[in-house]
Formats: structure tokens, C-alpha cells, sequence
């Protein structure tokens, strides 16, 4: 059997699980803190269509009823008002029903007390997800991108379902880093997969995909998640999420068997097509450098400076945007469901768009330096005036368009840094070195949510990432010279 357009799939099957790898890590996030909001009335209604609550002068205390029938009672200065005090928000969510956040703090403490347990969980897992990517890329490059995915998919999937048996903060955060430890793989694997399935051209192209697979994932993530939550709770939606990526690695198995040069599914002219674009095919010398050979070529440094400075702005999105969506603009979960999506949208445009435009170049006689560095500029270009206007706006919907801007303008630059380690290498130190780059990501992003516990504000926290764009480009360009593979 013969299978026209072979790559295609194989890219298929990584962007698949790309987006269950984001609906996995966005479980925690969105069911962390949740705006439930109650009608405030006189008498609760028995055929009620929405919660309702009512209040108790004596006690001082309102009593809010669910659709389900569920009671909660809760203090007059633990909730929050809207619509001039016709509506209740009162905060639940894993946080609460974990008891990591105190029910009976105020709403500040609350808030407060949120942000920095979410920030100390993110951080474990962070550790474990960086402590992955280091040893990810050694991995893939020793048993192959077949059974690479196999084992990271494999751990957070099972990792994910586990955590509905969490009980508290201690049990939850071991859950978060077994996740971290599976999740990290797919990200030094899809570069050494593409690297092997793609001509040189098409890199940040299949790249952009995988990129914009992630922001999918990202999309449908509030959506499903919390459309999720609502009906099942949030311990059946770490079952139901979890279990996506153990059934995805039948298919896996079944159509990734071998590399385009071995397998029997793809066809000859596709073959040749990808092995002539491949200027390293012709590089017999096939052993992995060292961490220490690496790190000693100046080169290598615009993978790992540039990620170390870019990839948090990513990840301060995706761990607090639901939270800063919920505190800031007091959007209860079925708003929060449908707009904190928005982002991603212009995420997986830019993410698509900068792998498209680099090849695009590259295709019009542009070297691979050229293309390189010109996407990477043009998305810092994008970024920097996006976050700072994305702050200054007083209403949800203006704040999220442009915050699509700004997630925009990362993919469409990250694509390409991403793209680099198989610009730079062959065979098996594309993994390690996007390994490197994962990592240094990571110690990046610790050390932003550190910094973000000592900042109050949300806009002055989300503005200051803007700072952070020139240090990536500049550590680009100041350290790769000229992009080609190293001798």
C-alpha cells in the first residue's frame, strides 16, 4: 500500500496530539478558580432554570442554590456583586474544593492566595517539564520519534487521569509534574520529526503547524474544559481528558512504522522529494554531540537565549490569562469559556503565517539565514505594540482581540527559532539541542512566575512582558552569525 503525501499525515498525527496535549495542561488552569454566578432573589423558585441565592439579614450570610439543587452558604463579604447587586459571583473551583484556598478569606486574599499556589504548582510542574525536555531530546534521538511519542504520551495521559484522584496540594502538584514529565517530549521530538520527514523548505512550514496545533489546543481548551467541568465535575474531566492521548497512540503505532527512507507506505517520488531537500542527507557523520558540544559553539546559544527570553510570554498566557480574565473583568465560566479562546486563534495564525513566510522566502531565493532572521523580527514587530495596547483597554472583548495579536506574534516568531536546531544540525543533535532550547524555556518561565508572585497588578505584569522580545532577537542575532549547518 502506497500513501500519497506520507509527511502530511505523520504531521497530522503530531498536531492531533498537540492539541490533547494542551487540553491535559489546561485542565488545572481553568478549573482552578470559577466565576458561578446566582441570581439574587427573595424566595428560591423551585423550578429555577439558574442558581439563585438569597440572603439572611440575621445571619448575614447568603444561601446559593444550584440548578442541581446543590446549597452552598457563604459570608456577605466573601462574594462579589454585578449588575448593580442583582447578581452573586461566588469563586469555586479545584482551589476550594481542595481547600489549597481558604472559602472564608475575602475576595483579595483570595485572589491572592490563588495566584501564588497556581504559581507554585506551575512551578513544579515547570521543573519537571524542563528536567523532560533535557533528557526528551537525548531520548528521541536514541529510540526514534515513534517510540519517543509512545513514552511521553503515554506518561501524561495516565498522569492527567490520576490527578482526579488528587486530595490536596501536595498530591496534586506530584500529578502536575508527572504531566510535565511526559508532556515536554513532543517538542524536541516534532522538530526532530520534521526534520526527518521535511525538506529543508518546508521546515518552519510543518513546524508552524505543529505550532498552530498547539494553539488549537489552547482554543478549544477553555471551551472544552469547562463545558466539561459544568456537566461532570472537575474529577471526571481529568478522566475524560486524559484518556484521549492513550487512545491516540493506536493510530500512532499503526501509520508511523518507520522514517521516509524505510517505510513502505510512502512513495517513491515522495521519498526522493524529501531526501534531495535535505542538505545533512548528505552528512555521513551521524553521532549525537554532547551537552558539552553543544554549549561550547556560540551558534547554539541563539536557540537557548532566544527561547530562554521568548517562551515566557507564552506560558504566563497560558498559566494565568483565565485567572486575569476572571479577576480583572469578572467573567463568570461560561464567559470565560467563550473568550478565553480568542488568543489562540491569532496564535495559530501567526503560527502558521511564520512558518509559511520564512519558507515562502526561502522559496523566492532568500537564503535560509535571511528568512531565518527576517519572520523572527517581524513577529517581535507584531508583539511589542500588542501587549502594551492589549493592557490599556478598559473591556474583556478589546483585551482578548488583542491578545490574539500578541500570541500571534510569538508563534509567528518561535516557529522559526524552533526551526533553527535542524538548520544548525543533523540526525541525532536536532533532538538534544531542541532539548537545550526547551530547557532554558523553562528555567525563562520559573523564573517570570517567580517575578509575577511580587506584582499585584495584572496589567503592569502582562505589560512588562513586552520587555522581553528585543532580549530574545537581540540573543538571536548576536549569537548565531550566519544560520547554516555547523561543521
Amino acid at each position: 500500500m502506497k500513501v500519497k503525501g506520507l509527511r502530511w499525515w505523520i504531521i497530522g498525527m503530531i498536531m492531533l496530539i498537540t492539541i490533547i496535549n494542551y487540553l491535559d495542561r489546561g485542565t488545572l488552569n481553568y478549573m482552578w478558580v470559577a466565576n458561578i454566578e446566582y441570581k439574587l432573589v427573595d424566595k428560591i423558585n423551585p423550578a429555577r432554570i439558574e442558581n439563585q441565592a438569597v440572603f439572611n439579614p440575621q445571619t448575614k450570610s447568603y444561601r446559593l442554590v444550584t440548578i442541581k439543587g446543590d446549597e452552598i452558604f457563604q459570608k456577605a463579604e466573601i462574594v462579589s456583586f454585578k449588575n448593580n447587586g442583582k447578581i452573586i459571583v461566588n469563586r469555586q473551583g479545584i482551589a476550594y474544593d481542595l481547600g489549597i484556598v481558604d472559602s472564608k478569606a475575602n475576595p483579595e486574599l483570595a485572589t491572592k492566595q490563588a495566584k501564588e499556589f497556581l504559581g507554585e504548582i506551575t512551578i513544579f510542574f515547570m521543573i519537571a517539564y524542563g528536567f523532560s525536555q533535557l533528557f526528551s531530546g537525548k531520548l528521541y534521538d536514541k529510540i526514534g520519534t515513534r517510540k519517543g511519542f509512545f513514552t511521553s504520551v503515554l506518561i501524561w495521559g495516565t498522569a492527567d487521569a490520576l490527578t482526579s484522584l488528587a486530595q490536596g496540594k501536595i498530591t496534586l502538584t506530584g500529578f502536575r509534574m508527572m504531566l510535565g514529565l511526559g508532556e515536554a517530549g513532543p517538542w524536541p521530538g516534532a522538530t526532530k520529526s520534521n526534520a526527518e520527514w521535511f525538506p529543508q523548505n518546508e521546515r518552519a512550514f510543518a513546524q508552524g503547524l505543529f505550532g498552530a496545533a498547539a494553539s488549537i489546543g489552547s482554543i478549544l481548551a477553555p471551551i472544552v474544559i469547562l463545558m466539561l467541568y459544568i456537566s461532570l465535575g472537575w474529577r471526571m474531566t481529568f478522566v475524560v481528558v486524559g484518556s484521549l492521548g492513550i487512545l491516540w497512540l493506536i493510530p500512532w503505532l499503526i501509520i508511523n512504522k518507520k522514517g521516509p527512507k524505510e517505510h513502505k507506505w510512502i512513495t517513491e517520488k515522495e521519498r526522493e522529494y524529501i531526501l534531495s531537500g535535505q542538505p545533512e542527507a548528505k552528512i555521513t557523520n551521524d553521532r549525537a554531540k554532547s551537552w558539552a558540544e553543544l554549549l561550547s559553539n556560540k551558534k547554539n546559544y541563539s536557540v537557548i537565549l532566544g527561547r530562554f527570553f521568548l517562551d515566557p510570554i507564552w506560558w504566563m498566557f497560558v498559566t494565568f490569562l483565565p485567572m486575569y480574565l476572571v479577576d480583572e473583568f469578572k467573567l463568570n465560566i461560561k464567559e470565560l469559556a467563550f473568550s478565553a479562546w480568542i488568543p489562540y486563534v491569532g496564535a495559530m495564525i501567526g503560527g502558521l503565517a511564520g512558518g509559511w513566510y520564512s519558507g515562502y522566502l526561502i522559496r523566492r531565493g532568500a537564503t535560509v539565514d535571511k528568512a531565518r532572521k527576517t519572520a523572527i523580527l517581524v513577529g517581535g514587530l507584531i508583539i511589542v505594540p500588542s501587549v502594551i495596547a492589549s493592557v490599556l483597554v478598559p473591556n474583556a472583548v478589546f483585551a482578548v482581540i488583542l491578545m490574539a495579536f500578541v500570541l500571534g506574534g510569538f508563534q509567528f516568531t518561535i516557529v522559526n527559532i524552533q526551526t533553527l536546531p535542524s538548520d544548525l544540525h543533523c540526525g541525532k543533535s536536532v533532538g538534544s539541542l531542541a532539548g537545550l532550547g526547551g530547557a532554558s524555556a523553562v528555567l525563562g518561565t520559573i523564573l517570570a512566575i517567580l517575578f509575577a508572585g511580587q506584582i499585584s497588578s495584572w496589567p503592569l505584569l502582562f505589560g512588562l512582558l513586552a520587555a522581553l522580545v528585543p532580549l530574545s532577537i537581540a540573543s538571536v542575532y548576536l549569537t548565531v552569525g550566519k544560520i547554516e549547518q555547523i561543521k
